[in-house]
């Protein structure tokens, strides 16, 4: 009984954990993300707008983000925005008008394209829209952001 009950809380707690990831996107155009949580530290690169990140951990004013290829980095919190942003790591994104591979195309996007998040994904389908407004659903395993 005592083993069942710790199983079942033990499932429970990993259940809420994987469901806890964090997206945001940086807010700014030539953000730096540093090696260590301060702005003496080492600059490792810089993103564009709209770059879509996976928050690991905060400390104070500082954010830990992976980004899509699994590297890890510190950001000022500041610069990171709750808007959802997906970055497509496919050679190449449909987006179709309808969440389904038979649906009309709406339009393609290149490999490592962003596009906006702009509700639920279902059946493995996320919207989206692109910066110019054109809307559709692309298929998950298609972008990163998720």
């Amino acid at each position: 009984m005592k083993l069942r009950l710790v199983t079942a809380l033990l499932a429970a707690a990993l259940a809420g954990h994987a469901s806890a990831l964090e997206f945001r996107s940086v807010k700014e155009t030539g953000v730096s993300l540093y090696d260590a949580p301060s702005l003496t530290a080492k600059r490792l690169f810089v993103v564009s707008r709209y770059y879509p990140v996976e928050v690991l951990s905060q400390q104070k004013e500082w954010a830990r983000v992976r980004d899509a290829s699994g590297g890890v980095a510190w950001i000022p919190a500041a610069a990171l925005s709750v808007q959802r942003m997906l970055l497509v790591t496919a050679p190449e994104a449909a987006v179709h008008r309808a969440a389904s591979a038979g649906a009309p195309l709406a339009y393609r996007l290149p490999k490592n394209a962003v596009v906006e998040l702009t509700g639920q994904v279902e059946g493995g389908w996320a919207p989206v829209r692109h910066r110019d407004g054109a809307a559709g659903f692309v298929r998950i395993g298609e972008v990163w952001g998720l």
